[in-house]
């Protein structure tokens, strides 16, 4: 990973969901670059000995106090998606895990004597709902949600955010495809690859929208840079430039295991097992990085076999 520039040195960057999967690189990168890091955990013993002395963890807003610097947030909470099925008792605890952690921000912004700059808050490419499977028609940021749960959480985690921007601070909302990294989802996608029983799932033509972890901590120390001349305002999509079918997915990783891509997983099972939740894994979308591009944004890993050729 090469070193990462997130604007001038010797700025504070208050970090939320920072013993992540992205937040644990995230902070790391940010040490790296000469910043100052607060993490926001919910506890904080076991965030001091995984993040390391040099960086200050608090278990709530009420920590910091009303003239206290913070220059950046970068917002990365949230109770994992892809677990328990969508009770309404679950359902609850994911809006509450993102929508009011958010919500807290906010709050102690509108008290903060000094504001942050920028607040860098995930979401994620469920915002765009599903999209008709076959088809290659590009998702941008202006393409429309749909009134389905993970559509409507993301809508709300969103809100949430943009209420930031009512006390003059940015809020740039990152909407984040599937995370390509060593954690995350992709050891358990790629077990059934190295047993030799890896294939399609369901049809194996629904979209997977990913992003290499490092450029996923390139596009956040972009915007970061960017904040301190021009406006991010808005949603990002962090996303790869290539799009595959599922099915192309799992070809590229067993090519990198040197392994056959033959046993169908049907789609029924996976809908009697997690319900509604099925739809992260048999539906997709093809979400471009519009915004980036459009930028200059450079990506390291544009496309997917590249990217797995990386990480196994």
């Amino acid at each position: 990973m090469e070193d990462l520039h997130f604007g001038r040195t010797g700025q504070t960057f208050l970090v939320t969901g920072a013993t992540g999967f992205v937040g644990t690189q995230l902070v790391r990168a940010l040490l790296a670059d000469g910043q100052k890091v607060v993490a926001l955990t919910r506890d904080r013993l076991a965030a001091q000995r995984r993040l390391g002395a040099m960086v200050r963890c608090v278990a709530g807003m009420r920590e910091l106090a009303a003239d206290e610097r913070i220059d950046v947030i970068v917002n990365l909470a949230g109770a994992r998606i892809l677990g328990p099925r969508w009770s309404e008792a679950r359902k609850a605890e994911l809006r509450r895990s993102r929508i009011g952690l958010t919500q807290g921000l906010v709050d102690w912004i509108a008290k903060a004597q000094h504001k942050p700059r920028v607040l860098l808050s995930a979401s994620a490419i469920g915002y765009y709902g599903i999209q008709e499977q076959g088809s290659s028609a590009a998702l941008d940021e202006a393409s429309p949600p749909q009134p389905i749960f993970m559509s409507q959480l993301c809508q709300e985690w969103e809100a949430a955010a943009q209420a930031a921007a009512a006390h003059g601070v940015q809020v740039a909302c990152m909407r984040f495809g599937l995370v390509l990294g060593h954690g995350g989802a992709l050891p358990a996608m790629l077990l059934p690859v190295k047993m030799g029983v890896g294939g399609r799932m369901g049809s194996g033509r629904q979209r997977m929208s990913w992003l290499h972890l490092d450029d996923l901590l390139r596009a956040i120390a972009h915007l970061a840079q960017r904040s301190e001349s021009a406006s991010v305002q808005g949603a990002w999509n962090f996303t790869a430039p290539e799009c595959p079918t599922q099915l192309e997915f799992m070809q590229a990783a067993a090519r990198e295991a040197h392994r056959p891509c033959i046993m169908p997983t049907p789609g029924w099972p996976v809908r009697l097992l997690l319900g509604e939740q099925a739809d992260l894994l048999l539906e997709g979308q093809n979400v471009a990085p519009v915004r980036l591009l459009e930028e200059g944004f450079s990506f390291r890993y544009p496309a997917v076999q590249g990217a797995l050729h990386s990480l196994m």
